[in-house]
Parts: C-alpha cells; structure tokens; sequence
C-alpha cells in the first residue's frame, strides 16, 4: 500500500463519515481516526486484496465504538427536530429531511444503505465491510428504504415522533 492509494479514497471515505455522522467536524475526526489505525495497522492489509473495503471497515468498526458511549443524544436531537419543524409543521428542505430522516435510522441499516447507495459498493463488499451475511445486507437495506421512504412521507415533525400514536405500532419480524 502506498500513499497514493488511500489518498484515492479520501473522497469516499469523507462521504462515508459525513453520511454516518451527519456533522461535518465528527467526520473529520472519524477519517482522521480511520487513517491514523490504517497507518498503524497497515501490515493486516494484505497486499492485491480491496484496500478500499479494508478502509470502510476500519471506518466503520470506528464508528460503532465511538458511538457506543452515546446515550442521550439522540433524545436532544428528537427535541430540536420538533423545535425546526415549527408549530405549523411546515416542511423543510428535502435535502435537511432527507439527512435527518438517514440519521434517525438504526446505525446497521443507515451503514448499508450508505454504502450500497452512497459509495456503489456491491453488496458482497458491503457483507465483507461490515462482516455480516450477504442476506442481512439484503434485508437491512429494504429495512432502510422502506423506513427512509414512510419518514419522508410523513414529514419532519411526524418523522421526530410527535406523533406518537403513528410511530408507536410495532411489527414483529422472524
């Protein structure tokens, strides 16, 4: 692996980060991060296989263990949703809802949607990236498709769950 090589996948990687953090600094800091393991275990990579792929799972394993000591966020971010909706429940930019609904879906979905959408990486890549069997890749992103269209369609303050009785049904799933 020389420098050139990652430098290559800068671009995807910040996209990655950014998508997965949705704040431009975390990002930042999340490829700083993933470069500085990369250098530090660069003798794991073995030499002809996907460096790129390599990258993304460093990335991601990252992720999770800097969001595990994450509780109350996400509670804070469901109040200042309903606080930009506005009273009146006026819709936002579709690009803002399009981001605030993609961070309101479970990490392991919003993961695989971001990479086979955002990065183009077929889903065998995305099953070795995340470690996970090519059908969980599969359902995870219908998962995430189907919940990312019902949160566009019902709109910033539905989708933040004001309303409660619209989001509290459950499906149980086998």
């Amino acid at each position: 692996m020389n420098s050139n090589q990652v430098v290559e996948q800068l671009p995807g990687l910040r996209r990655y980060a950014r998508a997965l953090t949705g704040d431009a600094w975390a990002a930042d800091d999340l490829v700083q991060d993933t470069l500085e393991r990369a250098s530090r275990k660069w003798l794991l990579w073995r030499s002809g296989s996907d460096l790129r792929a390599w990258l993304f799972t460093l990335m991601h394993n990252l992720y999770l263990n800097q969001r595990r000591g994450l509780v109350a966020v996400q509670a804070l971010d469901e109040q200042a949703l309903a606080t930009l909706a506005g009273a009146d429940g006026v819709a936002c930019d579709v690009t803002i809802d399009l981001d605030r609904c993609l961070q309101r879906l479970p990490a392991e979905q919003r993961a695989v949607l971001l990479l086979v959408t955002l990065e183009d990486l077929a889903y065998a890549d995305v099953a070795r990236v995340l470690d996970i069997p090519l059908g969980t890749v599969m359902s995870r992103l219908s998962r995430a498709r189907r919940r990312m269209r019902e949160m566009l369609d019902q709109g910033p303050a539905q989708a933040a769950g004001t309303n409660a009785g619209a989001s509290a049904a459950l499906r149980r799933m086998k």
